[in-house]
This record gives C-alpha cells, sequence and structure tokens, in this order.
C-alpha cells in the first residue's frame, strides 16, 4: 500500500528551482556571449551571466552548509549496487513497463544511476564550471591603481574546458526533463519537487506483509 510521505524539503525545494533557473541562465547568455545567437544583447548577456553566476556561487555555498548540517549529503554516495539492473530499465525495462528495480524513501531518494550522475556533477562539473568562470572573469584585476594579470598565457584552454562543462550541463539537463516523466505517472516527480510529496511504498505496511508471509 502506497501513501503520501513528505520526501523534499523546503529548502530543498527552493535549491533546486533556483539552481534550475540559474543554469539555464547560464546557458542561455553564456551561448549568446559566445555568439550562438542574439537575444540580450552581448553587453547585457555578459552583465546577467555574472548575476547569475555570483547568484550560483551564494548558493552553492548554501546549499553545502544544508546538506553537511542535515547529513543529506550522504544521499550523492555513489553505489554500484542494482545499477546495471538500473541502467537496463532507462534503456530497455520503461518501455515495457517492467517495475522499478529500486524503491525510493525518505533515507534513499536516489537510485544508483542518479547518485553517480549528481556525485559527478556535484564534484567534477559544476566546480570546474565555477573554477573556469571565475578564472576567466578575472584573469586580469586592477590593483593599486595598476591592471594585474593572473599568470596565464592563453585563456582559450579555460575557455574551451568552460564550453564543454557548458555541453555537459546541457545534455544533463535534456536527460533529466526526460527522467522527469519516467515516475509512477509523467508528473508525478514534478509534483514531488513542487509539494514534498510523494507517493511511496509504506514501509511499515511493507514491513508487516513480510511478517505475515513468514
Amino acid at each position: 500500500m502506497k501513501r503520501k510521505i513528505y520526501i523534499y524539503k523546503s529548502f530543498e525545494r527552493f535549491w533546486h528551482w533556483f539552481q534550475a533557473i540559474l543554469i539555464f541562465m547560464l546557458i542561455f547568455t553564456g551561448f549568446e556571449i559566445h555568439g550562438s545567437y542574439s537575444f540580450f544583447g552581448y553587453k547585457n548577456a555578459v552583465s546577467y551571466h555574472n548575476i547569475a553566476a555570483y547568484s550560483f556561487i551564494v548558493l552553492i555555498v548554501f546549499a553545502i552548509f544544508w546538506h553537511f548540517s542535515t547529513g543529506e549529503w550522504k544521499q550523492y554516495l555513489p553505489s554500484y549496487k542494482n545499477i546495471k539492473a538500473q541502467l537496463d530499465y532507462y534503456l530497455i525495462g520503461i518501455f515495457k513497463n517492467a517495475p522499478h528495480p529500486t524503491k525510493k524513501t525518505v533515507l534513499s531518494k536516489l537510485n544508483p544511476l542518479q547518485k553517480l550522475v549528481y556525485f559527478g556533477l556535484k564534484i567534477l562539473v559544476i566546480p570546474v564550471m565555477v573554477i573556469s568562470g571565475l578564472l576567466y572573469m578575472f584573469y586580469r584585476y586592477p590593483q593599486n591603481g595598476a591592471i594585474k594579470g593572473l599568470t596565464i598565457e592563453s585563456l582559450e584552454v579555460i575557455a574551451v574546458v568552460h564550453t564543454i562543462g557548458a555541453f555537459l550541463l546541457v545534455a544533463f539537463l535534456i536527460t533529466h526533463l526526460y527522467l522527469i516523466t519516467t515516475g509512477e505517472t509523467a508528473t508525478s516527480n514534478l509534483k514531488a519537487m513542487i509539494t514534498g510529496y510523494e507517493e511511496l511504498e509504506d514501509e511499515k505496511n511493507k514491513e508487516e506483509k513480510e511478517e505475515i508471509k513468514k
């Protein structure tokens, strides 16, 4: 038997949606800065990109504090158990109405594949994006009435790394938007991240059923 369980806390939902808005803004303005199209105009795009970047860094600081103070950081520790079954489910099983290989709980909100992807984003992609972005912005800076520069021969490598990171984020967003629709219904995952509540297997009833079977 399933019942509605409060699984996503207020800050978690705020962090998720604000982060999504900022990442979208960074991607949209970033590609305009690269000359892919013109919407805001180059000067405005640079200003909006910088504002979004600083806001994103502040959000990251608050998110790190929240995750470690609540213990939620443990949700992202990679687990290789059932990872093949999860991959098979996304590639084949989902199109055959196969049962989900892992069960979501309050203490385990992510499946093995999600843990691996989010862990990679948090310790590799996003840090690289932030560091390369800051280097790109501050490779020359004013100090004591003069312009100082970091010991960087060329910004080309930094720009390439930053752009590769942007494409990885775009790929993640596209995949993420698709996987949102793979819940119990096409909108159940989306509703859960808005209300905080999701219909999950009642662990108490599950344990009682197992006892009866014994």
